[in-house]
């Protein structure tokens, strides 16, 4: 499969999936945007402003992390890339569950983005004041960011790596969009119970990711690399 399609494809699925997540998590956030008081076009351009800010986010960090990913890759460690991100998710996700560590730099980035989206939401709102939001939204620590972020630094390439965050953030839009659009239908009961699946998620996309750096050569699983192979990425 082509490699651009494979990581358009695997980030879709990451966010379609893990979508329902976005409801418990982000839903929040959402669903305290007044576009309810918007009508017609304002309403529509307002969700898609904040929903399209929040995957521009997302493809920034995915530049970021696809170049460290190809860096890796020049000495032809993709497959233990794999193997290092999806580990980390499991760490993560791990150590917030059962100790509740929190890392002081990610911490004090979380403080200064919420402090600004209070800013937002407690002043007078244009058009383009959802973007904004959702730019700095997309930023927020959240387990399936990470769990995209992994999967496009697994990528091993700057490209690779945008277009999957950038995927991921598009396929989240429809849940999210419909959220914010008729949030007031779905009860705090029901976000909790679909927050509850998004765990099971992220496990298993990132033992997933494991997997695929054990080069067991099941076809786009854990496909074989051979030694001495041409990646797909590299110059010929």
């Amino acid at each position: 499969m082509n490699p651009i399609v494979l990581a358009i494809l695997s980030g879709l699925s990451i966010g379609v999936l893990g979508s329902f997540h976005c409801i418990g998590m982000c839903g929040t956030l959402a669903l305290a945007l007044p576009v309810q008081q918007l009508a017609g076009t304002k309403k529509t351009t307002a969700i898609l402003l904040y929903n399209f800010g929040r995957a521009l986010s997302y493809a920034s960090l995915g530049i970021v992390f696809g170049a460290i990913g190809s860096s890796f890759q020049i000495f032809h460690l993709q497959q233990w890339l794999s193997i290092v991100a999806g580990v980390f998710i499991l760490a993560i996700f791990l150590l917030g569950k059962f100790s509740h560590y929190t890392f002081p730099a990610l911490a004090k980035l979380t403080q200064n983005i919420k402090f600004r989206l209070s800013h937002y939401l407690s002043s007078p709102k244009t058009t383009k004041t959802y973007l904004s939001i959702g730019v700095l939204n997309g930023y927020l620590p959240c387990g399936l960011v990470y769990l995209a972020i992994a999967a496009s630094l697994a990528t091993g390439s700057l490209l690779h790596g945008s277009l999957l965050m950038l995927a991921f953030g598009f396929g989240t839009m429809p849940i999210m969009a419909l959220t914010m659009a008729f949030g007031k239908f779905i009860s705090i009961g029901v976000r909790n119970r679909l927050n509850k699946i998004s765990p099971y998620i992220i496990m298993g996309v990132a033992c997933l990711l494991i997997i695929r750096g054990l080069n067991l050569g099941i076809p786009y699983v854990s496909p074989s690399l051979e030694k001495g192979e041409v990646n797909c990425c590299e110059r010929k």
